[in-house]
């Protein structure tokens, strides 16, 4: 409980100013949540660093969207080495009789990363692999599905290994341009896609069937990957994410999650409305996952079940959490639109009520396990 609460402080300092750079983006950008059309160069306007509309090619000075007093400080940047040649696993942990943490040393990251997995009830034969993405504040030491998520216990009795990464805060999971002044270097893309998947699949004696799903920043990073790398994964589940990068509310929670913990945003992919912000951007490439399954779900910010007046800072969860989950749903809308501008099929989820927090994520894991499930055929 003491953990969650204190991941519930964090996320709802960032949530205060996220709600609010989102609202006044949706006001001032004239959003609506009709898909655009492919190849759309989301011209209709951006939030700048000081708060003011950009050019229409949503331009953003370089700077934070968050204002400096209410950003976080990250930590200590991991320290960087020059000796990784190779990506190697280096070190084993059991942590559990069904749970192994990995030390993995990445050429693309410069440094070593730990890696939880959660093996399969049954591992006579060999088994897929599930990559699970987590929020903002992706901590080094253990993955937000493994203290609070539930993971543990729901794939306790599953014929999948769960493979889930330690850091990457503030990243969303992809490769910068630059490193940041205060995040440092972030390579994940790389990471996750080029050196981890071979390293799992020779230790864990998979089957080479990969799926991904991700809550909140790890829901707009798994999106990503999967639009991005069609033929990895077989399917995605995502939870309480945005799925765009060149319209005013995807621009602004790309921003927001960077500025919130002290990062620059203009070192994740150059110029806002540029190439690669296009080529991030999981509306515009929403082709790229036709054939795969798909699990999308949001609440719509009400107070549901776990609203009650034992709930600490229950105001803040109303108020800030929320405001966040009002912002999420608004990202699921469009993105459920332009999949149905396509006719891909998913299943999206609308919940009646809830807020931005890790007890849904937990009641709807559940519920994303038959799509899930079909991808990696178990």
């Amino acid at each position: 409980m003491r953990t969650e609460r204190r991941a519930w402080i964090r996320s709802a300092r960032t949530g205060a100013v996220c709600l609010a750079v989102c609202a006044l983006s949706l006001q001032l950008g004239g959003l609506s949540t009709a898909a655009p059309s492919s190849g759309s160069s989301g011209s209709s306007g951006s939030l700048g660093s000081s708060g003011s509309l950009g050019s229409v090619e949503g331009s953003v000075s370089s700077g934070s969207t968050i204002p400096g007093p209410l950003q976080e400080d990250p930590g200590p940047k991991p320290e960087l080495r020059d000796d990784i040649v190779v990506p190697a696993i280096v070190g084993e942990k059991v942590t559990a009789p069904q749970a192994v943490r990995l030390t993995v040393a990445s050429p693309a990251l410069r440094r070593e990363v730990g890696v939880e997995i959660l093996l399969p009830a049954d591992n006579s034969v060999p088994r897929p692999a599930l990559y699970m993405l987590e929020g903002v504040d992706a901590g080094e030491k253990s993955s937000g599905w493994m203290t609070i998520g539930g993971a543990p216990a729901f794939f306790a009795d599953k014929n999948v290994n769960v493979v889930m990464l330690n850091g990457g805060i503030a990243s969303l999971y992809s490769d910068w341009e630059n490193p940041d002044p205060r995040l440092g270097l972030h390579k994940w893309e790389t990471f996750i896609t080029e050196e981890l998947p071979p390293l799992i699949d020779a230790r864990l004696k998979t089957n080479g069937i990969n799926a991904i799903a991700g809550n909140s920043m790890g829901a707009m990073g798994a999106m990503m990957l999967a639009q991005r790398f069609p033929d990895m994964y077989r399917g995605v589940a995502v939870f309480s994410g945005c799925y765009s990068t060149m319209d005013p509310l995807g621009r602004t929670a790309v921003q927001a999650t960077i500025s919130s913990r002290s990062g620059d945003p203009a070192n994740i992919w150059g110029v806002p409305g540029g190439p690669e912000w296009e080529a991030h951007d999981s509306l515009i490439n929403a082709e790229k996952l036709r054939g795969k399954e798909i699990y999308v779900s949001t609440a719509n910010g009400r107070p549901g079940s776990d609203e009650t007046l034992q709930t600490p800072e229950l105001l803040e969860r109303l108020v800030i959490g929320g405001g966040i989950e009002v912002a999420a749903h608004a990202c699921t809308k469009m993105f459920d639109a332009r999949l149905q501008e396509l006719k891909i099929p998913a299943q999206v989820d609308y919940e009646p009520n809830g807020t931005h927090a890790w007890a849904y994520w937990r009641e709807r894991l559940p519920k994303a396990w038959p799509t899930l499930s079909r991808a990696l055929g178990v």
